[in-house]
């Protein structure tokens, strides 16, 4: 029996996946993935996939998302940098530490230039994006994708009709880019 180095080009790894999809009636299973229980339901899905690269059959990896949330993710980077330069010592609630300590009207002070910041960004429509799929080769598991797409909620036909034509090589992507703000959503 052959060892892959990486387990999502292994025949056997392969054909447990096509054979899971095959029980759930999908060409796609997917991946139970903490990280993502954060983010409201039909933004972003992490599944996988069977297919070929090169030639070669594997599984892909794939974390798939809405142009709105990637739009979003970008905005707050870019406020939560800016706010930083104000007030070095604020770090966002996501990347606090336990012994993480700030005094209380600080923190006030930030997370209000924060959100005047958000607002600025999104006015002005400093950020602009597009869809795309990103591939990763040198993935630990399989081939990795990033997947984003214009789409009001990532749903199972979402999913399928992207698998379709990203394997039969018909995929066509949207340049046009958006922009989004956050009065939008609600």
């Amino acid at each position: 029996m052959a060892t892959y180095k990486n387990e999502g080009f292994d025949p056997e790894e392969i054909n447990a996946l096509k054979e899971e999809c095959k029980q759930e009636g999908k060409s796609f299973v997917v991946v139970e993935d903490e990280d993502l229980d954060t983010l409201d339901e039909g933004e972003c899905v992490h599944i996988q996939f069977p297919g070929h690269y090169q030639g070669q059959e594997m599984i892909f990896d794939t974390l798939v998302y809405t142009l709105r949330l990637h739009h979003s993710s970008l905005v707050y980077e870019m406020a939560v940098e800016q706010v930083q330069k104000t007030f070095p010592e604020y770090v966002p609630p996501e990347e606090r530490k336990p012994n993480y300590k700030i005094a209380p009207e600080l923190e006030e002070e930030a997370e209000t230039a924060l959100t005047e910041i958000i607002e600025e960004i999104e006015e002005t429509e400093t950020v602009k994006v597009q869809e795309h799929v990103e591939v990763d080769t040198q993935s630990d598991y399989g081939i990795a994708l990033d997947v984003c797409l214009n789409v009001e909620e990532i749903t199972d036909d979402v999913i399928e009709d992207f698998i379709q034509h990203f394997t039969s090589n018909t995929l066509s992507l949207d340049n046009t880019l958006y922009s989004f703000t956050s009065e939008e959503e609600n």
